[in-house]
């Protein structure tokens, strides 16, 4: 499976994810995640940024309201639909294109800074991607991005629950296995039925490195790693989003920032 099949899957995937996202079903994105990701981001008022598989724009929408010239591509057609839609009714202008991580249509030295949330981990060809990113940063340019932990998104992973439905383990095997295309199904789990009805599973290609894979694939291209984060959602984010509690037992997301000498 290459990158663009892939895509292919993403854009089958577009209509239904963004419907949900939307309506505030992502809350493993907008209340750990995403905040995470920005508490961590360096100051970028005044850079331009590209943001790496953006999806419908949520988080590059939060980039250029930090005062970053954003540009965001996205291998989905619909995907960029939703996010340049979107993009017209805010007053930050987002230079949207339909474009695989693999073959980004930029010259060399093009970027101070890029983000990819959740996205280099569903593209088959790594390595190509990340070393795509370092052609395009300016030397002294950065890199954030975050992914599934590789500990805890293993082949085979269970949530143990309690008798009350509470996590109290996770459990997880098959670490050195990298999956290469394994089509995993669902949808968000905090979206009730309701919300669900008439929406086919989102179907996800899954890739998987292990913690080392992914250090060594980013020491490898010439990077520096600066910053690494673990978020994990406090109690009173638990309290308000009981979905999340799974999330104060393992690290469900692994945020890294990186950069160009």
């Amino acid at each position: 499976m290459d990158h663009h099949e892939v895509g292919k899957y993403w854009d089958e995937n577009a209509d239904a994810w963004t419907k949900l996202s939307r309506e505030g079903y992502d809350v493993y994105r907008d209340h750990l995640n995403t905040p995470a990701f920005i508490r961590m981001l360096p100051d970028v008022s005044g850079l331009h940024g590209l943001d790496i598989g953006c999806g419908e724009g949520t988080n590059t929408r939060m980039l250029a309201e930090r005062g970053a010239k954003m540009t965001a591509i996205d291998i989905s057609e619909k995907f960029v639909h939703y996010a340049h839609t979107a993009e017209a009714k805010t007053s930050n202008p987002i230079a949207y294109a339909l474009a695989s991580a693999v073959e980004l249509p930029f010259p060399a030295q093009s970027f101070d800074f890029a983000s990819a949330f959740m996205s280099l981990m569903d593209i088959p060809e790594t390595e190509v991607a990340i070393e795509e990113v370092y052609r395009i940063l300016k030397p002294g340019g950065f890199l954030q991005f975050s992914i599934s932990h590789p500990c805890f998104d293993t082949p085979y992973r269970a949530n143990l629950r309690d008798e009350e439905g509470k996590t109290y383990a996770i459990e997880v095997g098959d670490y050195f296995r990298n999956l290469q295309g394994e089509i995993g199904e669902w949808l968000f789990s905090a979206a009730p039925e309701e919300a669900k009805q008439g929406l086919s599973p989102f179907k996800i290609p899954r890739f998987t490195h292990t913690l080392s894979q992914w250090f060594n694939l980013l020491i490898d291209c010439g990077f520096t790693i600066e910053h690494v984060e673990e978020p994990y959602p406090d109690d009173d984010t638990v309290e308000r989003f009981p979905n999340l509690q799974d999330a104060q037992v393992v690290a469900y997301f692994l945020i890294v920032r990186v950069h160009k000498p």
